[in-house]
């Protein structure tokens, strides 16, 4: 017997929830407490700009929102832990993928402009990211 799916996520439920993953973690958690799967949900701003509200968080350098929404479950990527500062991990993936250097985020922001938003917990990781030749913050889609 095929299990039937529930609908998905009411659009401007995902909107809001990404867009309060920059800034209002209040918010983030009320909508959480409403729908759960939040955690994993997507927005499409067009163009191949695809964003979670983790990466809204890792973007605007939002340590908070983003450490909450990792301890809740959500799949982070080596944008936001290079904002977090995590530098062996972000170290290791670019020694094992060295391509990776000049990948986009959303809104194509770059690695370096993560590290940058990251301040002081971060700053190893601008070193090394420019060190690598990595020069811009940010790249078209």
């Amino acid at each position: 017997m095929q299990q039937t799916k529930p609908d998905p996520l009411p659009a401007e439920k995902v909107k809001d929830f990404v867009s309060a993953g920059h800034n209002n973690l209040d918010k983030v958690k009320q909508l959480l407490t409403e729908f759960p799967t939040l955690i994993y949900a997507t927005w499409d701003l067009g163009g191949g700009d695809f964003e979670t509200g983790l990466e809204g968080a890792g973007h605007v350098g939002n340590k908070d929102i983003a450490n909450y929404l990792i301890e809740k479950g959500a799949r982070t990527n080596l944008f936001v832990l290079t904002m977090l500062g995590k530098t062996q991990i972000v170290k290791a993936y670019i020694e094992t993928y060295p391509s990776y250097l000049y990948a986009r985020g959303p809104h194509g922001f770059t690695l370096l402009h993560h590290a940058n938003r990251g301040g002081e917990e971060a700053k190893e990781l601008v070193e090394y990211l420019q060190s690598k030749g990595l020069k811009e913050t940010r790249a078209s889609l």
